[in-house]
């Protein structure tokens, strides 16, 4: 259009009046609202299944299609009856494909309840099982809507625990013998869990030397090893002992040396020591994973799947993240739709680390007679799975024949 005439259709449309502002926004968006039309498709029926180490949601479509996500599994009971009184009202009748409009809706009309905790991890199961049921309405694996990044295998690491409950909690030999097993089955890399926790910091006696010994003894010196100290040390205590860790057992990388609660702690942690600090799986939303960034300065960032808020969150705190030439390296310890939505994630983001957090299938759970198909493990790498959506068949009789709920 030539200047003269643009100029003319602006006085056009002058003269035919104006436009009140209020009328080309939205009250609640703050955006333009000339296409009220929705995809055709709409959210008929929200069902949450809770089990003793896990919180499923199930989404129906008009389509009779359904989306399956996890939610998080602490405090199942509690996480679903959230999702009931919370997201439901919320999402019902709407547009499965107006994510964004749903995730916004659910943690700013639901903030009283928590946009830490337990509120995130609720809507992480509608906003995973919102994936999930896209994926299937479009005939397309999650990484694929959500922008592909041309990856079919993600090399994972084996993570493994020393439990919380003092009468059997593992000592060096037992840990040292679950490490050899993770390497046995072709993984490269390993990282155990001293869950020491905030109501034992700087334990006396500690023994976390031991059992890193111990481990390396086992594994031998080409297994890379993580040390997750579970907010055990102050800042000065764990900067003594991941020197220590360095120098003797060449241990690769360490995760949440401080109280989640300490970013100035953290920080400190990180430019005291030459190898890569953690952090991220008690951030349950953008804004705390910010100042992770911005305060802690975590080296690496440990979103969780089904704690912050789910595919949608996650997303993107993983380009925020990219902004600051941060890595995505998900926390993940449970083995079904949370680990299919990580693979999901990972495979579509510019930044994620080489390799990611898999505790492996652990049937110690009983979950796996819940789907009908896992993922292929092999040589230390999980592959991606091809089916539409998150890429785990629910073996819906299983589910509502164990559910506790």
């Amino acid at each position: 259009m030539k200047r003269k005439d643009f100029f003319k259709s602006l006085s056009l449309s002058a003269a035919a009046g104006f436009i009140p502002f209020s009328n080309l926004f939205s009250k609640e968006m703050g955006v333009q609202n000339f296409n009220k039309d929705n995809s055709g498709v709409n959210i008929s029926k929200l069902e949450t299944f809770v089990f003793k180490n896990a919180t499923f949601v199930r989404i129906e479509s008009s389509e009779g299609i359904s989306g399956w996500g996890e939610a998080d599994h602490d405090y199942p009971k509690l996480t679903a009856s959230l999702i009931d009184e919370i997201c439901k009202p919320i999402i019902l009748g709407k547009d499965p494909f107006d994510t964004e409009y749903l995730w916004h809706q659910m943690i700013f009309k639901g903030e009283d309840a928590g946009s830490t905790g337990l509120l995130p991890g609720a809507i992480a199961g509608v906003d995973n099982a919102l994936w999930d049921l896209k994926g299937k309405l479009l005939k397309l694996p999650v990484h694929k809507i959500s922008g592909g990044f041309n990856v079919d295998k993600v090399r994972v690491y084996g993570s493994f625990g020393r439990g919380d409950n003092p009468k059997t909690r593992k000592g060096p030999e037992a840990m040292a013998k679950t490490a050899l097993d993770f390497v046995s089955q072709g993984y490269k890399t390993i990282k155990a869990r001293m869950q020491i926790r905030q109501l034992n910091v700087d334990p006396d006696p500690d023994d976390t030397f031991e059992v890193i010994k111990a481990i390396r003894k086992a594994v031998g010196d080409n297994i890379e090893i993580f040390v997750d100290y579970n907010n055990g040390y102050t800042p000065a205590k764990a900067i003594a002992l991941t020197r220590k860790l360095v120098e003797n057992l060449n241990i690769a990388a360490i995760e949440e040396p401080v109280s989640y609660h300490n970013y100035e702690g953290l920080r400190q942690v990180v430019e005291a020591i030459d190898i890569p600090v953690m952090a991220g799986e008690h951030e349950f939303n953008r804004w705390q994973m910010r100042d992770l960034i911005t305060i802690g300065k975590a080296d690496m960032i440990n979103a969780d799947l089904i704690k912050c808020g789910g595919f949608s969150e996650c997303r993107k705190v993983a380009f925020m993240a990219h902004a600051f030439d941060r890595y995505i390296m998900t926390h993940n310890t449970r083995p079904t739709l949370a680990t299919a939505a990580s693979l999901q994630l990972v495979s579509s983001i510019p930044n994620a680390a080489r390799i990611q957090e898999y505790a492996g299938s652990r049937p110690e759970m009983g979950l796996d007679k819940l789907f009908d198909n896992y993922f292929k493990f092999e040589g230390g790498y999980l592959f991606l799975p091809d089916l539409p959506g998150l890429g785990l068949i629910v073996n819906e009789e299983a589910m509502r024949k164990n559910k506790l709920n």
